[in-house]
C-alpha cells in the first residue's frame, strides 16, 4: 500500500495558481458529458490559462478548438492535464503523463482513482490528484463554490480574486 494522499487544499490551490496550461485527456464533444462541462468552463470564463488542449484519439473539434489524438502530439507541454478515462486506462494515461517532460500535474476527475497510476506518476517526481473535479476546485478557490462544491447563493459586485 503506497503512502501517497491526495495533496490538501493549500496545496491544491498552490497547484491551480502555478498552473498556466491544461490538456483534457478524454474530452468528449457531447454536451451531457463532464468533460464538455469542465472545459466550457474552463474556456468561456475568465481563467487565466494560457493553453487548454483537448485530447480525444478520435480526433475532430470541439469548442472551436481541435482535439488532439494523444498528449504527446499536442502543440506544447500542459502543466496539468485533466483525465476523464475509465479507472482502467488511468495507468497507461499516467505512462503518456510521465513520458513528456515538463508536466506537473496529473489530475484524475471525481470518481476516478488507481494506485498504479498514482506510483507512475509520483515515481516520476510529479504530482498526483486523484477523485477531485478540477473546475470544481478552480470555481472554490475564485469564491464562487461552497467548500463542497455548490453554489454558494451568494451575489455580489465584489471582483473575484485572482488565484
Amino acid at each position: 500500500m503506497s503512502s501517497w494522499h491526495n495533496p490538501t487544499a493549500r496545496e491544491r490551490l498552490d497547484i491551480i495558481r502555478s498552473t498556466s496550461s491544461v490538456a483534457i485527456v478524454g474530452m468528449s464533444a457531447d454536451t451531457s458529458r463532464a468533460s464538455y462541462f469542465v472545459a466550457t468552463y474552463l474556456v468561456s470564463s475568465s481563467c487565466e490559462f494560457d493553453n487548454i488542449w483537448f485530447v480525444n484519439p478520435k480526433g475532430g473539434e470541439v469548442l472551436g478548438r481541435p482535439m488532439y489524438p494523444s498528449l504527446a502530439e499536442l502543440p506544447g507541454v500542459p502543466d496539468l492535464v485533466d483525465v476523464f478515462r475509465r479507472t482502467d486506462d488511468l495507468p497507461s494515461v499516467a505512462k503518456e503523463f510521465v513520458a513528456i517532460p515538463g508536466t506537473k500535474t496529473f489530475w484524475c476527475q471525481l470518481g476516478l482513482y488507481s494506485e498504479e497510476a498514482v506510483d507512475i506518476v509520483t515515481e516520476a517526481g510529479r504530482t498526483a490528484v486523484m477523485n477531485r473535479c478540477f473546475k470544481i476546485e478552480h470555481a472554490r478557490f475564485r469564491g464562487g463554490l461552497h467548500m463542497a462544491g455548490f453554489d454558494t447563493g451568494v451575489i455580489s459586485s465584489k471582483r473575484n480574486p485572482p488565484l
